[in-house]
């Protein structure tokens, strides 16, 4: 088995790595920092919006079970792509929009899903997805690492 990596951000990892740690398909999931200038950015430095990293989440995914541009639908189903730096109540650059592309063939599949959402109205203001190529990642404290899958066991519910 050959397993591919995609990367996204779409605002606090937390949530993004619960939905798609739950995918047929997806074989592992890590939380942390990319498409930034700092390195071994820490979570306090990330959030106070001094490191240009986003929260980010690293995705090994089986390409015979779930196919990358899939992947990019969920990606787009489960945020809002039109707020820049920006979901929800969370504000600032590390919560942007991002697809942190691995090779030419997710660039072109990202590029194709945006525009066929664009013309579909879907959304009434313009996506502003940053589409980059991808940097170097850094894992996130272990305390992040499946937040809301530990913090199930302890009785806490999600609200996404």
């Amino acid at each position: 088995m050959i397993l591919e990596k995609a990367t996204f951000a779409a605002g606090c990892f937390w949530g993004v790595e619960y939905l798609f740690s739950r995918i047929k398909g997806v074989e592992r999931t890590t939380v942390g920092y990319t498409g930034g200038t700092t390195k071994d950015p820490t979570y306090q430095l990330v959030c106070a919006g001094k490191t240009g990293h986003a929260e980010a989440v690293d995705i090994l995914f089986d390409p015979t079970i779930i196919s990358y541009e899939e992947l990019l639908q969920v990606f787009f189903k489960n945020h809002d792509p039109t707020t820049p730096n920006r979901q929800g109540i969370d504000v600032g650059s590390q919560y942007r929009s991002a697809i942190f592309y691995h090779n030419q063939k997710q660039l072109i599949s990202a590029k194709s899903v945006v525009n066929s959402l664009e013309k579909t109205n879907l959304f009434s203001r313009p996506i502003v997805t940053q589409i980059v190529p991808t940097t170097q990642f850094y894992r996130a404290e272990e305390y992040h690492q499946k937040y809301f899958k530990k913090n199930e066991m302890k009785g806490c519910s999600i609200h996404n």
